[in-house]
């Protein structure tokens, strides 16, 4: 004759008290769970503008990645984006940035322009505006690091810089639009130049030279896809005191 052993809880496991919180979840860890970047999200950035005018990318996909990128939180989000461009065969995840030489405390110096200084701030990253279905804007006394990143997907994104601090003398913006469009107005006294392109879009860039060489210089880099980038100088409106840099 078999006996069959009755079910009766391990001795040496403790059941759960009544009422016990439950177990906290496991924290990912490893390269893809780090935090990504500003600097991160601009080189993918920068990947998918390069593949979108390759033909690598249609315009659709394009404004997906870049909505997903955007919304991104981690490096580990940033690897598929990319992961079937030529620059994403890799095994591991994008490692962060490195920040350059020079970006040790205290190194630098206060470039602030428009009468206007800031006891040396530094630039954190590039400031995002991003408008997917939607509209932003960035206008009136606002501070303008060394790079603006400007992406209109199915939207319209506005920067008005004719009162914004510079923090920097040289800034890069990078516009973006899919489907929609960017308008950037600067002041009549500074230095601007383009490197962008349309694409069944208008990438309009009015450049222009600033007579005092300390103005800032802003470039307008991108592309256009079936939408418009416009930048313009604003007549009557100007930086004072170019100086105090």
């Amino acid at each position: 004759m078999s006996l069959e052993k009755s079910a009766e809880p391990d001795p040496l496991v403790p059941a759960p008290a009544a009422g016990a919180p439950s177990p906290a979840p496991v924290t990912a860890h490893g390269p893809g769970a780090v935090r990504a970047s500003d600097a991160d999200r601009d080189r993918i950035a920068d990947i998918l503008r390069e593949a979108l005018a390759e033909g690598r990318l249609e315009p659709e996909e394009h404004a997906e990645r870049l909505d997903a990128l955007y919304r991104s939180k981690t490096l580990g989000e940033l690897e598929p984006l990319i992961g079937d461009l030529p620059a994403g065969q890799r095994s591991q995840p994008p490692g962060p940035v490195a920040p350059g030489p020079g970006a040790g405390p205290g190194r630098g110096r206060d470039m602030s322009f428009g009468g206007h200084k800031h006891g040396g701030i530094r630039v954190a990253g590039a400031k995002n505006v991003v408008a997917v279905f939607s509209s932003a804007n960035r206008a009136g006394t606002w501070r303008v690091g060394s790079k603006v990143n400007a992406v209109a997907v199915f939207g319209y994104v506005e920067l008005d810089l004719t009162e914004a601090l510079f923090e920097q003398q040289h800034v890069t913006i990078n516009a973006t639009s899919v489907f929609g469009g960017v308008e950037i107005r600067v002041p009549e006294n500074v230095t601007l130049r383009s490197n962008g392109s349309g694409v069944m879009g208008g990438f309009e860039v009015r450049e222009r030279e600033a007579t005092d060489l300390r103005a800032p210089v802003i470039t307008v880099q991108g592309a256009a896809v079936v939408g418009s980038v416009e930048v313009k100088a604003v007549d009557g409106k100007r930086l004072r005191d170019l100086g105090n840099g």
